[in-house]
């Protein structure tokens, strides 16, 4: 493991200080919040010295696990020779990014705008989607989340993640795309008809029958893991184009070959008007993208920068991290390891009725925990119970869903064929604490 240079405190005194300095709004998981110290793959030390593999990766964030070799490298080369300079100076690393990103990016995707987080670059998507198509309205989806700002909790449809609202006009929420808990009953085959007949019926009702564009994840990730019907986007993106609209594909959690390809919008062969990534796109560095083509990409014609989006530093863990990517095959071994890890699941789904549902795809997989498999009632209490008792076998794993109900699994994409079946080794162990 790495060494640390500098003494870190007692986790009592951490936990206590965090609590006396932070708003309270930053909130922990678990009883006793854990106190990380150090990571190293997919494995991270506690304050007491005590290991956990990490199936959870920042959020699915740290996407070549922690503190790969490579990404540490070429970040402490690039902060020695040049640290900071704003979007107002061309740097050979925010270029590298760039033309990297567009070499993996689908179709006519090869226009980027850099920035720090999703937040960012959701508020850009849906900034340059108004201005190239002069209307304003935009249309989400029902279980989504697209940020902590004003826009972004605007276009996040989950009460517990709104602490305001009717702070920005114009945006109207279809039905999820969600068949465990369709509202149309178990339409089968037909499911995805019925979604999107909800999406056209939505755009009809409440906005002007203009809207600016149709934004969604391809998996809702904090709506818990919501895999749509496979035919749902091809007919979303049919309806919004067809209403002269664009379709932006919000990648912020399932881009970065998370799930078996480049970008999860790929499963479902559709190809966006702009895309935004974020999250596993820099192993853990600060940084967003905001990509679309050239003819959009030029309709933003207003004054603008980013003090830190481009950062030199951010920009060479992007390029990094996607050279590793390619180099090891990381769309591949998401495809691989991530079907190791579903067969896993689905076992344990028949060992326990309290697991309604698994589902995801590549290495983004989650649980829906219920009360009941008939009523389908969620049970976040299970959840809570089952992410303590996943702590105490040393593994870590994260929660989601409007309810609370969903556990969510994100690793590394290059975890090893032995540590996944460590992970569902632990969580069974886990599942029978809980039982």
């Amino acid at each position: 493991m790495l060494q640390t240079e500098t003494p870190v405190p007692a986790r009592e005194e951490l936990i206590a200080t965090q609590r006396e300095y932070l708003f309270p709004s930053v909130g922990t998981y678990y009883r006793n919040p854990l106190v990380l110290v150090e990571g190293r793959g997919c494995w991270v030390t506690d304050a007491d010295g005590r290991k956990y593999l990490d199936l959870f990766g920042g959020v699915l964030t740290t996407s070549l696990g922690h503190c790969h070799p490579e990404i540490v490298r070429v970040v402490q080369e690039q902060v020695a020779r040049l640290g900071h300079t704003s979007t107002l100076y061309v740097t050979a690393p925010q270029v590298e990014a760039a033309r990297r990103l567009a070499g993996i990016a689908p179709g006519g995707l090869r226009r980027t705008y850099f920035s720090n987080s999703g937040s960012e670059a959701v508020e850009t998507a849906v900034m340059l989607a108004r201005l190239h198509t002069g209307r304003n309205e935009i249309v989400a989806l029902r279980h989504s989340y697209a940020g902590r700002t004003v826009l972004g909790t605007e276009l996040t449809a989950q009460a517990p993640w709104r602490p305001v609202g009717g702070l920005v006009g114009g945006v109207r929420f279809a039905a999820s795309p969600y068949p465990y808990r369709s509202p149309f009953g178990d339409a089968g085959e037909d499911a995805a008809d019925a979604f999107a007949a909800d999406l056209e019926e939505t755009i009809a009702t409440t906005t002007t029958g203009k809207p600016a564009a149709f934004l969604a994840e391809p998996i809702q990730g904090v709506g818990g893991i919501i895999v749509p019907p496979p035919n749902y986007f091809r007919k979303a993106a049919e309806i919004i184009r067809r209403l002269g609209g664009l379709f932006i594909a919000d990648e912020v959690q399932t881009g970065m070959a998370r799930t078996g390809k480049w970008f999860a919008i790929e499963h479902f062969g559709v190809v966006p008007d702009i895309m935004t990534v974020s999250k596993g796109i820099a192993g853990g560095f600060p940084a967003a993208a905001t990509i679309t083509t050239d003819e959009i990409a030029a309709s933003w014609k207003a004054k603008t920068f980013s003090t830190f989006g481009g950062n030199p530093v951010s920009m060479a863990a992007v390029a990094a991290t996607i050279g590793v990517m390619e180099r090891e095959d990381a769309p591949g071994r998401a495809t691989v390891r991530g079907q190791q890890l579903r067969d896993g699941l689905e076992q344990l789904a028949r060992q326990y009725e309290w697991i309604g549902e698994v589902r995801g795809l590549g290495l983004m997989q989650a649980l829906e925990l219920v009360r009941d498999p008939r009523t389908k009632e969620p049970a976040p209490e299970r959840v809570g119970a089952l992410m303590e008792a996943a702590r105490e076998e040393g593994l870590l794993i994260g929660g989601a869903g409007l309810w609370g109900n969903v556990v969510r699994l994100g690793p590394s994409l290059l975890i090893s064929e032995a540590e996944v079946a460590d992970a569902l080794a632990r969580l069974g162990r886990a599942c029978d604490r809980i039982n």
